[in-house]
């Protein structure tokens, strides 16, 4: 069985930084944990630090209509290949920040995901190779404004607001994928109850399809697609995002200009 790892990025007084976590403790390590890490002999309590986004990706990756269950709550056809989408990096934001409603968004989403973390230059690689590739795995919200995707007919202006791309709170290694539950609870109440062993396309396919299309980056990321249950969240609405064995990821939707907490 492999070993279970934690990595977080986090923030305290001001640095930022990367560290592995080990219990309520983060170890500190020399630049970031894809390349040949290496720990500074600093640590920090994990209640006395601010985490963030446990990467920088330099793109999202992310995969439409990928459980049956969702593509017919959106009444979609059930895709013969990934459908794929982008989300920029300054669409970014880490636990405990909030989610923007914009003024030109009439209908704010959630969607709950599991998000493959890249670890390694990765072109055109063989679906046997991928797992050679992926760091590790986190929690994911593509935030999506549903008015605006209907009404674009295309996905980029409804996914790529600032602020609609929570990630976190950890990246993990060592944990199987492939049967992994997904849910989002909404003020406390469920709403997404899916399981990873429900994709249509399995995370091999999707990390092998995508590298024959564009260049994967050591801290990209693939999001795996969201199971049915999406809905709408208003300003001041706690949205969380739980998957067993990578924690949970909460944020709060807040006007512009309005925190939700201080």
């Amino acid at each position: 069985m492999a070993t279970v790892e934690k990595y977080a990025r986090f923030a305290h007084r001001d640095r930022v930084l990367y560290g592995r976590v080990e219990g309520d403790i983060i170890v500190a390590l020399e630049g970031d944990p894809f390349t040949a890490p290496r720990e500074t002999g600093e640590t920090f309590p994990l209640q006395g630090v601010r985490l963030l986004a446990p990467c920088r990706p330099g793109k999202a990756v992310c995969v439409g209509l990928n459980y049956k269950n969702h593509a017919a709550e959106m009444k979609q056809e059930l895709p013969s290949e990934p459908v794929l989408f982008l989300k920029p990096p300054t669409s970014v934001i880490g636990p405990g920040e909030d989610i923007i409603f914009w003024p030109m968004v009439g209908r704010l989403d959630y969607e709950a995901e599991l998000a493959v973390v890249i670890g390694r230059t990765c072109h055109r690689v063989s679906r046997e190779e991928a797992e050679d590739y992926i760091f590790g795995y986190t929690i994911a919200n593509d935030v999506t404004a549903r008015d605006l995707q209907k009404k674009d007919g295309q996905w980029t202006r409804a996914k790529s607001f600032d602020t609609f791309l929570p990630l976190g709170p950890y990246i993990v290694r060592g944990v199987d994928p492939s049967d992994l539950p997904v849910q989002a609870y909404l003020n406390g109440r469920l709403r997404q109850d899916g399981r990873t062993s429900q994709l249509i396309f399995p995370i091999p396919y999707l990390v092998s399809f995508i590298s024959h299309i564009m260049t994967l980056l050591p801290g990209d990321v693939i999001l795996t697609g969201t199971p049915e249950g999406v809905g709408g969240m208003q300003v001041g609405d706690e949205i969380e995002i739980r998957i067993p064995g990578l924690g949970s990821l909460v944020n709060r939707v807040a006007a512009p200009g309005h925190p939700s907490r201080p």
